[in-house]
């Protein structure tokens, strides 16, 4: 075995060992905030919080703030907050997407009705906020409002942008930025914040989080169209759902005009056959797309390693080199 390859055990290896250590804690303190909820509220709660994902957004809150030094078991309800409002945009996201399933169960709307699982999302927000205002950290509060806000703006951001006839590169980035990044952004800004981080190391644990938040939803982009991923999922969901993601963008960039006007009419009227489907899907592989969304990712990747620079040797800094590496991983 060579050195490179002992490396990369290495690195996944000690990231699931810490994983190991911190997970059972979240979900212990996310089991007591669902018990402590309405009752009216707990149920859908309950159903979108425990249907799995990976708590990558809490683990990055506890990674940032111990390895700016910060000990303290509170860190695990602040690092709950962050899997609520994402649970909450997702409640969200499932309505206005249609979505009949998520992460392989049945959507919460589909269940328990629009109104209710809307509803829920708008209260799994406000206990955020109401679980936040309890450290008393102005900095803090702060920080996850402007969270909220960026993220709702994003979500409004791409309605707007996905009615154009063609979104650009820049434009698609500027969703996802919205969408996905900033709340993982605020999963490290937050956890610096509470560990009294400020000037430029703060600026770097945000910098950190913002690239890597690209990159990751970057990732799964090329994970949804690759033939060699493992993720268990359909190939091409998302060009099937008529959503148009970095590697359709890219392959409509070698198209005619006319042919690229006319693909865009099809997807967005729902008209693509099955046969175009799998062929569109299959030029995406052959014509090296996945290779240019790829090195598009690994250049937030880098970004995100560079904003490490600025962090105090420890293990969790460490971990974060991990993390980057997973993310790059999870492309092979």
């Amino acid at each position: 075995m060579n050195n490179k390859k002992e490396k990369e055990i290495k690195q996944m290896q000690r990231l699931k060992s810490y994983f190991k250590t911190h997970l059972p804690k979240i979900e212990k303190n996310i089991d007591i905030i669902i018990n402590e909820i309405d009752p009216y509220v707990r149920d859908i709660a309950r159903h979108i919080l425990k249907s799995g994902g990976k708590r990558l957004r809490p683990m990055l809150c506890i990674l940032n703030a111990r390895a700016f030094g910060y000990r303290n078991d509170d860190i695990y309800p602040l690092s709950c907050v962050l899997e609520f409002i994402h649970s909450a945009t997702l409640l969200h996201d499932d309505i206005i997407d249609n979505a009949n399933l998520r992460r392989g169960n049945k959507a919460a709307h589909t269940i328990f009705g629009e109104t209710k699982t809307i509803l829920t999302g708008d209260a799994l927000l406000a206990l955020s906020n109401q679980i936040v205002t309890r450290y008393e950290n102005i900095s803090l509060l702060k920080c996850l409002s402007d969270a909220i806000y960026k993220t709702a703006c994003g979500e409004i951001l791409e309605i707007a942008k996905m009615e154009k006839s063609y979104i650009s590169t820049e434009e698609y980035l500027e969703i996802i930025t919205g969408k996905t990044a900033y709340l993982i952004q605020f999963s490290c800004e937050s956890g610096a914040i509470l560990a009294g981080v400020e000037g430029k190391k703060l600026q770097s644990a945000r910098e950190f989080g913002i690239n890597l938040g690209i990159a990751f939803q970057l990732v799964d982009d090329v994970l949804d169209y690759s033939f060699e991923h493992n993720t268990g999922k359909p190939i091409g969901g998302d060009l099937r759902e008529g959503k148009i993601t970095l590697p359709l963008i890219l392959y409509l960039d070698t198209l005619s005009t006319q042919e690229k006007k006319d693909l865009l009419g099809q997807i967005k009227s729902n008209r693509l056959t099955k046969e175009l489907q799998d062929q569109i899907i299959k030029d995406i592989n052959k014509k090296g797309i996945l290779s240019q969304a790829i090195e598009k990712s690994e250049m937030y990747l880098n970004k995100a390693r560079d904003a490490l620079s600025f962090f105090p040797n420890s293990l969790e800094t460490e971990i974060l080199e991990d993390v980057i590496f997973f993310v790059k991983k999870r492309d092979k």
